[in-house]
């Protein structure tokens, strides 16, 4: 019989509590012994802050075509000539599919607080709707068991961008319908794992879908038309606020909301043309999703602002908006870079960037970025879900650990200015398929060999590790 417990990230400190007696239990640290607190001049974070990694299924899973997985737009997308760096595709990715009581051992080893991951949609239901693939769902109550017993808080997205391939083939996004296909799919989930699993996320990055898989098409399903992605985007909010209702419809217990990532938005230089540029910019980065996932209405003037021809004006109809802003119990903040506008509505770098050239690296945006939200949407609950970056460094990943230490700060500083910050989760846990960068890019705390998938903790990871048990950072 299957364990009925549930923890949330708010009882992320207590969670050792809850490891089963018949697994392993989480090590204390050398002979038991209380953890250390940060030294004199360190920054210490609040108790039961849930210190975390995040990845997602088709990054790292791999099994692409086991035990009964239907494929995905990006199995379709990566296997076209021309998508993705050198051809890569996430077949075998980060093999965490076979791999999964050794990377659960990872996690336990680096004290880790929170694990948030994604559920493949066609693993669950391989034609995106029907009938339950019993294997494909095992794996996932075999994942949150496995967490929960080694005292780590699961937080589980709904969406990562890989939409089933049998739904595409119906218009996917495009399609009103995929809203509800969508929110079917997670009332199933619901009801499956949500005696286990309290923290839910439904989307993933809705923007970048929009902006990289409907624009310009460099990510999959690989369409540019930006009516399309307009319509898209609407759908993918649409799918939001009906998966949030059945959630409230299964009485389980515990809190969803959406995983959004946001860049705040600065002139480039103080004249009045750059801040009005900046304003609209805001629009589209930050305020189109933020505005009806938590206020339940589209920014003034967005709407009216489309062409008079544009699909998206018929695509939002009556109650849609109510619908999207049905009340979220967090969000979930995915932070990388700050966007920096002329006059001319052009952006501009003025920060050092990282093997990611577009990641440009400015901790006090995320400072920004988190205080914003609590002044402007109010004082919900927040988790960062993902911040970290890719380096061309091995195991020695100094740069990686400086770039943590600093987001890090910037965050306590937010915690300190009253944001109710509870959790921050490092993308990522393992080196992974990195969309259309294939396997050139390494973002993970753990170094998964290129050709065998071995595993081998880097200096971040341990460095990481030392914060965990801390709770805080040293001077």
């Amino acid at each position: 019989m299957r364990r009925r417990h549930v923890l949330t990230l708010a009882a992320a400190g207590a969670v050792a509590a809850a490891c089963s007696p018949q697994e392993e239990p989480a090590p204390q640290g050398a002979a038991g012994t209380p953890p250390p607190k940060p030294g004199a001049g360190g920054l210490a974070f609040p108790a039961g802050f849930a210190w975390g990694a995040s990845t997602s299924a088709y990054q790292v899973e791999g099994a692409a075509a086991e035990d009964g997985r239907g494929p995905s737009v990006w199995d379709t997308f990566s296997h076209q000539a021309g998508r993705t760096r050198g051809g890569d595709t996430g077949d075998v990715a980060a093999d965490h599919y076979h791999r999964l009581y050794e990377d659960l051992d990872l996690m336990r080893d680096l004290g880790l607080k929170s694990y948030r991951f994604s559920i493949s949609w066609s693993r669950v239901l391989p034609q995106g709707r029907g009938a339950l693939n019993a294997k494909g769902l095992d794996f996932y109550h075999r994942l949150v068991d496995g967490l929960l017993a080694r005292g780590i808080v699961p937080v589980a997205t709904l969406f990562h961008w890989d939409t089933p391939q049998a739904l595409q083939d119906e218009g996917g996004w495009e399609q009103r319908d995929c809203a509800q296909w969508f929110a079917d799919y997670a009332q199933q989930m619901f009801y499956s794992l949500g005696d286990k699993v309290a923290t839910w996320l439904t989307l993933n990055e809705p923007k970048t879908v929009v902006s990289l898989g409907y624009t310009t098409g460099i990510h999959a399903p690989g369409k540019q038309d930006h009516r399309a992605a307009d319509v898209a985007g609407h759908h993918l909010l649409l799918a939001h606020g009906l998966a949030v209702r059945a959630f409230r419809g299964t009485g389980r217990k515990g809190a969803i909301g959406a995983a959004l990532n946001l860049s705040p938005v600065y002139p480039a230089d103080g004249s009045a043309g750059a801040a009005r540029q900046a304003a609209a910019l805001d629009v589209e980065e930050n305020r189109r999703w933020l505005d009806p996932v938590l206020l339940g209405k589209y920014p003034d003037g967005w709407l009216a602002g489309q062409p008079a021809n544009a699909p998206v004006r018929a695509a939002v109809r009556h109650g849609d908006e109510a619908v999207i802003g049905e009340r979220s119990d967090l969000l979930a903040v995915q932070y990388y870079n700050p966007a920096f506008v002329t006059a001319q509505g052009g952006r501009v770098t003025k920060h050092p960037t990282t093997q990611a050239s577009w990641l440009e690296v400015y901790p006090d945006g995320l400072f920004d970025l988190l205080t914003r939200i609590k002044r402007d949407y109010g004082d919900i609950p927040l988790t960062i879900t993902e911040n970290g970056m890719p380096t061309t460094n091995d195991v020695q990943d100094d740069d990686r650990i400086a770039f943590l230490r600093d987001h890090f700060a910037a965050a306590h500083r937010a915690i300190q200015a009253g944001v109710r910050l509870q959790g921050f989760h490092v993308w990522s846990l393992l080196d992974n398929f990195e969309w259309a960068e294939g396997y050139s890019q390494r973002w993970g705390l753990i170094r998964v060999d290129p050709a065998t998938r071995d595993r081998r903790r880097k200096a971040s990871a341990e460095w990481y590790r030392g914060v965990i048990a801390r709770n805080g950072l040293d001077a």
